[in-house]
């Protein structure tokens, strides 16, 4: 049986897609990317949120919004708040659940 990674190279080139070899470099970056994401955790604070992410565009409020990494916009997170009282993001706001980090392109308003 083969593995996902195969199987879709081989449909790709049987599309007449062409397929890069897959660069170390690369695959060590996004490990990178993806670790420095992982360290944001529930409990944690929106101005800890905000030295490894960046608000993106799109529909958000207070106590949700999606945010993008600073490394790359297409590395995503949706967050949601504890947000008590009414106004403006705080600094202070508490991460209550943070998705797991997923591709998306930008989206621009």
């Amino acid at each position: 049986m083969m593995d996902r990674r195969t199987a879709l190279t081989a449909f790709l080139a049987a599309s007449g897609m062409q397929v890069e070899a897959q660069s170390p470099d690369h695959s060590q970056w996004v490990a990178k990317v993806l670790e420095r994401m992982e360290t944001i955790k529930t409990g944690m604070t929106r101005a800890t949120l905000l030295t490894v992410f960046t608000t993106e565009g799109g529909l958000s409020n207070r106590s949700q919004r999606t945010y993008v990494s600073h490394d790359c916009p297409y590395f995503k997170v949706d967050v949601i708040f504890n947000a008590p009282g009414s106004g403006i993001e705080g600094p202070h706001d508490v991460i209550l659940k943070i998705s797991r980090p997923y591709l998306q392109f930008s989206i621009l308003d």
